[in-house]
């Protein structure tokens, strides 16, 4: 962070002295105005429902540009780093500030490989959830219970224990999210191996059983990892921020990762993907492609209750980067495992032609995001619906647990404590008699 040569002033209509605050200057993008004085120097806060416009922290990980619909991570776009790298070579990117050589990949790999075990005993804790219960109920369960396990990583001021307690919470994700899967389906859990990939032992442990081995396609294996790589990081999406709040009481990892996977779970958050499967299922059942037009009709009429979910985002007022390769991803796997005429991914194709033609879509910047066709590719590799969201907090756990460690790694990190503007009830006095 360097300070920049301008200064902001505040001035009041008042004829109060104004305030000078200092501005600082990022590697990319907007500056931001220091105003860790204002409340000391004015009596006062801001007022940001939301954080629309407030820089919570500063940090060197992720970055986006919304308006140019670009993704970096450590400073590599996400379309060169998903045609070109495999998810735990993202996993080492994101936590180290550097892709791996050929050594450094070698021992990291096998490093993650080698944890990707959970104790025996949560077999047991994860017998007392019931068949029926969503499976981020389970996994937010299974990442707190980790901390009861896990002892000696939890020394929060320890860099050592902090980057075991890394290694552990992505080696041990794919097992749990598998293991909630097998709990729901009634079937045995079947154990890692440790000469599959990261993302190919995840497809085994998903969908062997003991009666068949499951033997891994590798377009599918590549469209997964690809999916791990795209929801990697997101910056100070919500979760994310979650994690670095609960972190910052000090609390263990893997406390503050189960809040990032029980915030994750929201419909305007990680379940957006699931939202979106859920909405092409409705207009196929509804009549199909030809109800297309209809449908849009009254996604643009603000009376008539209709969202149209997948397309526009937060930050992005652009196409979604991410979405473009998720859409290549969608083709070859569709075409691979021979579902070229899948009727979903028709009304998807549809869906994006109008949007991206239509001027009330057009004008408003509502693309396609990422949620879009990662729930087509998801579903077509035999993933259910409900464990979309669990998907998602696989691949993202990277990201927290690095966000994380570099929230506890800065000087100036003190535990988050958000400001309100009161508009309840004044001083008042209880009746004697009541």
């Amino acid at each position: 962070m360097q300070l920049s040569d301008k200064k902001a002033t505040l001035s009041f209509s008042d004829g109060s002295a104004p305030i000078e605050f200092p501005v600082y200057k990022g590697t990319v993008g907007p500056d931001v105005i220091d105003i860790r004085k204002l409340y000391g120097q004015t009596d006062m806060f801001t007022y940001d429902p939301g954080f629309l416009s407030t820089a919570a922290c500063e940090s060197g990980i992720t970055y986006i540009d919304g308006d140019k619909g670009e993704l970096l991570y450590r400073g590599y776009p996400i379309d060169q780093l998903a045609q070109s790298c495999d998810f735990l070579d993202i996993c080492y990117l994101i936590l180290n500030g550097e892709l791996p050589d050929g050594n450094q990949k070698q021992e990291f790999d096998s490093l993650v490989t080698n944890h990707t075990m959970v104790h025996e005993q949560l077999r047991i804790f994860l017998q007392g959830f019931r068949r029926d219960a969503h499976p981020m109920a389970v996994l937010t369960g299974l990442v707190g219970a980790l901390s009861a396990f896990y002892h000696d990583s939890t020394d929060i001021t320890n860099p050592h224990h902090r980057h075991v307690s890394a290694i552990r919470l992505i080696a041990k994700m794919p097992t749990l999210v598998a293991m909630a899967y097998k709990h729901s389906q009634g079937q045995p859990f079947i154990y890692p191996k440790n000469d599959l990939s990261y993302t190919g032992n995840f497809l085994r442990m998903m969908f062997a059983t003991p009666c068949e081995d499951y033997k891994v396609n590798e377009v599918v294996e590549r469209a997964l990892d690809r999916i791990f790589i795209l929801h990697a990081d997101h910056e100070q999406n919500a979760s994310t921020s979650t994690v670095r709040l609960c972190g910052s009481s000090g609390t263990n990892p893997f406390a503050a990762i189960a809040a990032g996977v029980a915030c994750l779970w929201g419909p305007a958050h990680g379940g957006a993907n699931e939202a979106c499967l859920q909405m092409l299922e409705e207009l196929q059942a509804n009549g199909g492609i030809e109800k297309v037009g209809e449908f849009m009709e009254k996604v643009k009429d603000k009376n008539s209750g209709v969202r149209l979910m997948g397309f526009g985002h937060r930050v992005y007022k652009n196409y979604d980067p991410r979405a473009k390769l998720m859409q290549e991803t969608c083709k070859e796997v569709l075409a691979a495992l021979g579902l070229e005429n899948d009727p979903l991914f028709k009304l998807a194709m549809e869906l994006e032609r109008i949007a991206l033609e239509d001027p009330y879509f057009v004008q408003r910047k509502l693309y396609p995001n990422v949620d879009f066709y990662s729930g087509i590719v998801q579903r077509a590799i035999g993933i259910p619906t409900s464990l979309f969201t669990a998907i998602f907090a696989l691949a993202r756990t990277v990201g927290w647990i690095a966000q994380w460690n570099e929230m506890l790694s800065d000087p100036d990190y003190k535990i988050g404590r958000p400001r309100q503007l009161y508009t309840g009830q004044q001083s008042r006095e209880v009746p004697s008699k009541r």
